[in-house]
């Protein structure tokens, strides 16, 4: 569970950041990290349309170097964007300045005020400097649909356990997820649909 939903002691330390929007109205945040890369965004796009879904992509500032024409379909398709580093980099290994430099190059092909940093690893002093320009954007619920060792029914089943009000939930548009990712977004999205949630953008 402390992957899945992080606790709120992680919470607190990290009190600046969004984990979770208000829980009065029934409805999740959806997300993707890492992207966009060819051989998965636009799946997960059309994907959506197909349910005529809207979420938010936290985008590698490289990515959109490299794939621009995929950025652009995201922004084109109503979809809101945010900033994931440039090199998807994890804060506890840089130095500050070097990391919040990292973030500020990614700035310059992603137009956002939201930030999520790779791994939710950050030192305080980065949380600092980035709170003056970005909303901070971790997570209540992430699926873990990266990791190996889950298959598609695990992922599934980490949605329909920890998710509840106001969730932000994490999936990933990356070639390490994709076969998982393929599988469980679509019983995902069918099953909170079914449970009443209605999804909003960040």
């Amino acid at each position: 569970m402390f992957i899945e939903q992080p606790p709120w002691v992680y919470r607190v330390i990290f009190s600046g950041a969004v984990w979770r929007q208000p829980g009065k109205e029934k409805c999740v945040y959806l997300t993707f990290d890492d992207g966009p890369v060819p051989e998965v965004t636009p799946w997960v796009l059309d994907l959506l349309d197909t349910f005529h879904l809207k979420a938010t992509f936290f985008c590698v500032g490289d990515n959109v170097r490299k794939y621009p024409e995929i950025y652009r379909m995201i922004r084109e398709r109503g979809h809101r964007v945010g900033n994931h580093t440039h090199n998807h980099i994890q804060g506890i290994r840089f130095r500050s300045k070097n990391y919040l430099a990292n973030v500020e190059k990614a700035a310059e092909w992603i137009r956002s005020d939201l930030f999520r940093p790779p791994h939710g690893h950050m030192r305080y002093p980065q949380l600092s400097g980035l709170k003056k320009k970005y909303r901070i954007v971790m997570w209540d619920v992430v699926t873990r649909d990266y990791s190996p060792h889950m298959t598609s029914q695990g992922v599934f089943n980490v949605v329909k356990k920890y998710t509840r009000n106001g969730s932000i939930i994490v999936f990933h548009d990356s070639l390490k997820a994709v076969d998982r990712m393929k599988e469980a977004l679509p019983q995902s999205l069918e099953w909170l649909l079914k449970q009443g949630y209605q999804f909003k953008v960040l």
